[in-house]
């Protein structure tokens, strides 16, 4: 996948994310809501992390192409 290609994605679950955090009832989410929430949160994650990869590999001189998406659990347990 390349830049462009990522970039478009992250866009497609932006905009995922924004419907889904949207459709709260007065109850609030439904619990099948509340997983694909977790589920689009946690693959923009990983297209954040490819992404920044993806740069760092650009900027030192290799192929950006070399870049890999990360498992969710290891994208998930970076510190902010």
């Amino acid at each position: 996948m390349d830049e462009n290609e990522l970039f478009q994605h992250i866009e497609k679950l932006v905009d995922e994310e924004k419907t889904l955090r949207s459709r709260t009832g007065a109850d609030g989410p439904s619990d099948e809501g509340l997983q694909r929430l977790a589920a689009v949160e946690k693959r923009l994650d990983q297209c954040w992390d490819l992404l920044r990869q993806r740069r760092a590999k650009a900027e030192f001189g290799d192929d950006p192409d070399d870049a890999q998406a990360r498992p969710v659990d290891e994208v998930e347990s970076y510190r902010q």
